[in-house]
């Protein structure tokens, strides 16, 4: 019998265009080399009103073979190294404990203190690389060398002028020196000064910040919205006001460090599902309908479903009238983080619900950041006005934390009338639409260049697999010295042989910019070897799950 949401081969396009023509590679479909099965998968089509490009191309055998014994030969030669240090053939330079405290209970554990001296030092360069100028679409950046393998970093005092900026945050070009929002942010700050001094309760309620949630709320098409001063508070400061112990969290096995703290830090039982797996979910959620809470076997207070709208490190974007088809359908809460995908999402620019056109009242907590597409600081939670008022209340970061900067939320304020086409002007428009030709075009050539690419085709996150750790810091190194700038990311942060370059597209990238930057990479490409692909794409829904992959933490 045919699982619900899978089609057999060679079956009609659905509602929601789902259908191949003359072979080419549509919604739906993955194409293989030839002689390889082809499989065609039909994402819910009543669900989807707009094609939905999401695969991930499978690890070549032998390049995953090869990657564990790098790993392998970094760690025999960490523990050799760490054998000449304790006989002092090799000088020391790691922080160690006083003699004193040599009975105490270490502070952290020796792994990651070994994985540090031993191998993050070895590529430590390829991180913390000091700026100078304002992160658009090109940056200068302050020239550093090490004589003594990374340990120490000395500043020779020349600046690395034009460098093609493809690592920060800034999707719609709005972190910038000049212009509107310079203008206006200049203005408040020569009129408010740069500090409030005190937390939103007592003395750091300003007109601009009502002025800004006010705005925000009809920017998200909610009720009501509250700005907090840090992005990654919002979420781990605000998570244990809405659940606590006798409440279950149901959390995407790829969620934000933010989500990760917050859910910990709730009490609450937490419980993993496979990455954007509907499947993993849904039954997370029928055994959390069917048992109850451990032990006590009583119904669940609360069951939140934490998901993000662009996961910052895959590249793909969540299957959201999928999760609010479950959510409904379970009677759950919905926890939506748009941290990545606000403002560079959707023909208006408002999210992963613009970009599958839903309503906004389906999702009951939505969650964003004003450090991206904004070029500000800080965070917001949008939602009904009883939980607005119940966070102004409850939430930490709203009872103890400083207040936004107000130039910041001038910076916030201007750059969202931009988008809204509020200011007289379509520039914001226009930037959301650059924006996505960006995006649809540095991948496309990407692949077509034969680099495993994830994630999906709209995702202005663009990660590059790199796999082996010797070519996690070679790239990072090579793209420096053509005048790229690229973020370049390894263990822990991505599964220990998952490491990559992270693309972030920006509407401030030139089609000139972007051609110079993959014509470098394809030459480094060359050079580190580093085109695996072989076009075998695997759809998220067809990797196998496992009934035991989710861990459970008890009341």
């Amino acid at each position: 019998m045919e699982r619900p949401g899978r089609a057999a081969l060679g079956a009609q396009p659905r509602a929601n265009g789902c259908g191949a023509a003359h072979g080419a590679l549509r919604n739906g479909f993955v194409r293989g080399l030839p002689g390889t099965q082809i499989n065609h998968v039909v994402h819910n089509g009543g669900l989807y009103k707009r094609p939905f490009n999401e695969a991930f191309e499978e690890t070549p055998m032998l390049v995953a073979v090869l990657t564990y014994v790098g790993y392998g030969v970094l760690t025999l030669f960490g523990y050799l190294r760490d054998f000449m240090r304790q006989w002092k053939i090799e000088k020391c330079q790691n922080a160690i404990e006083r003699e004193e405290q040599k009975d105490f209970v270490p502070l952290y554990q020796d792994f990651e203190n070994f994985y540090t001296r031993n191998l993050y030092m070895r590529i430590r360069d390829s991180w913390n690389r000091p700026i100078c100028s304002v992160p658009g679409a090109k940056v200068d950046m302050m020239e550093r060398v090490s004589h003594d393998y990374n340990w120490t970093f000395t500043y020779t005092g020349k600046v690395i002028k034009g460098i093609i900026n493809m690592g920060s945050y800034n999707y719609l070009g709005f972190a910038q020196n000049n212009g509107t929002c310079q203008q206006a942010a200049a203005k408040v700050l020569s009129q408010y000064g740069a500090g409030v001094c005190s937390s939103r309760q007592e003395m750091g309620n300003l007109d601009k910040h009502e002025e800004l949630e006010k705005l925000v709320a009809r920017f998200l098409g909610v009720e009501s919205a509250m700005a907090y001063g840090m992005g990654f508070a919002t979420n781990s400061m605000n998570i244990p006001a809405l659940v606590g112990k006798g409440c279950l969290i149901l959390s995407d096995e790829l969620n934000h460090a933010s989500l990760v703290l917050g859910a910990r830090l709730s009490g609450a039982t937490i419980r993993i599902f496979k990455h954007n797996n509907m499947q993993s979910l849904e039954k997370l959620l029928k055994d959390a309908i069917v048992h109850g809470q451990p032990r006590t076997r009583r119904p669940w207070k609360k069951i939140l479903i934490l998901v993000e709208g662009i996961y910052s490190m895959e590249g793909s974007i969540v299957r959201l009238p999928e999760v609010i088809a479950l959510k409904k359908k379970y009677k759950s809460y919905l926890y939506l983080d748009e941290a990545h995908s606000i403002g560079a999402l959707g023909p208006n620019g408002r999210g992963v619900v613009d970009y599958f056109g839903l309503n906004p009242e389906d999702v009951d907590v939505m969650m964003g950041t004003f450090t991206k597409s904004f070029g500000a600081a800080g965070g917001y939670i949008g939602g009904k006005k009883e939980l607005i008022d119940y966070l102004r209340t409850y939430s930490h970061s709203a009872v103890y934390a400083t207040s936004l900067s107000p130039p910041v939320v001038e910076q916030i304020i201007t750059s969202m009338k931009c988008i809204m086409g509020e200011d007289g002007t379509t520039f914001g428009k226009e930037c959301v639409q650059q924006l996505a030709e960006n995006t649809r075009y540095f991948r496309r050539r990407l692949k077509e260049m034969g680099f495993i690419i994830y994630g999906n085709e709209d995702s202005p996150v663009v990660p590059l697999m790199l796999y082996m750790p010797a070519k996690i810091g070679a790239f990072g190194r090579e793209m420096l010295k053509r005048n790229i700038g690229v973020v370049v990311v390894g263990f822990p942060a991505t599964p220990i042989i998952e490491s990559r370059a992270r693309f972030c597209l920006s509407a401030a990238h030139t089609k000139e910019m972007l051609d110079t930057a993959l014509k470098e990479i394809n030459e480094v490409g060359d050079l580190l070897q580093l085109k695996y692909s072989r076009h075998r794409l695997v759809p998220l829904l067809d990797r196998p799950f496992d009934e035991t992959t989710y861990e459970e933490t008890e009341d």
